[in-house]
């Protein structure tokens, strides 16, 4: 059974994780300061990838972005490579002038 969840410490640190079971499959690594949430790092494991996992955690991100009224700092180069090959799906949560983008 699949499992996506985020863990957030009190510090506003924490993780989107992807298990199947008892098993983590995937992590986002992520924080939140005010109205920001920045993405550091997303990872899967090797066996597992090719499943789509990884666009699972982002999706879930944005999702919690959006709901949260949240502007995302794509530091993860994964976030940022779908953030400019889909700008259309993520304008609105993207904090996209931190890259020099208008």
């Amino acid at each position: 059974m699949e499992n996506l969840q985020l863990q957030l410490g009190d510090n506003g640190s924490g993780h989107f994780i992807f298990k199947e079971g008892d098993e983590k499959l995937g992590e986002m690594i992520i924080s939140i300061s005010g109205k920001d949430l920045t993405v550091y790092h997303t990872e899967v494991i090797p066996e597992a990838e090719g499943r789509g996992i990884a666009k699972k955690l982002l999706n879930e991100m944005a999702d919690y972005s959006r709901k949260n009224d949240l502007k995302v700092i794509a530091l993860c180069p994964y976030v940022l490579a779908q953030f400019k090959r889909h700008p259309e799906q993520y304008l609105d949560i993207w904090e996209y002038k931190n890259y020099g983008y208008k």
